[in-house]
C-alpha cells in the first residue's frame, strides 16, 4: 500500500478514486505519567511518555485507515492528513484520513 501526503504519486497514474478512508483512536492520559510530565515541565525538556503515546496513536490510526482502504481494494492512499481533537479532560482523538485510489498497472 502506497501512502502519501501529496495529491499524486510520481510515476503512477490514478485510475479511479474509491473515496474517503479514515482511522482514529482515542487515548487517555495516565495519572502516573501526568505527575512525571508535571515534574518534567518544571525542569524543561521532552515529555517522552507523551511523545510515545502520540506516536503509538498515529500508527494505530494509520493502520486502521490502511485496513479500510484495503477493504475497498485500494492500491494507495493520497492526500493523507492527521488531526487531533480534545474529547474530554485528559483524553484526545487522533484521526488519520485520506483518499483511497486504484492505480493503473
Amino acid at each position: 500500500m502506497i501512502v502519501v501526503t501529496s495529491d499524486l504519486i510520481p510515476g503512477r497514474k490514478i485510475e479511479r478514486v474509491l473515496g474517503l478512508v479514515k482511522g482514529n483512536t482515542i487515548r487517555a492520559r495516565h495519572l502516573g505519567h501526568d505527575i512525571m510530565a508535571a515534574l518534567r515541565n518544571l525542569a524543561g525538556g521532552e515529555i517522552t511518555d507523551y511523545t510515545k503515546m502520540i506516536a503509538e496513536s498515529r500508527e494505530q490510526s494509520m493502520d486502521r485507515m490502511i485496513a479500510e482502504a484495503k477493504a475497498l481494494g485500494a492500491d494507495a492512499i493520497v492526500c493523507i492528513r492527521f488531526t487531533t481533537s480534545s474529547m474530554m479532560q485528559g483524553a484526545a482523538e487522533l484521526l488519520a484520513y485520506g483518499t483511497a485510489v486504484k492505480l493503473e498497472q
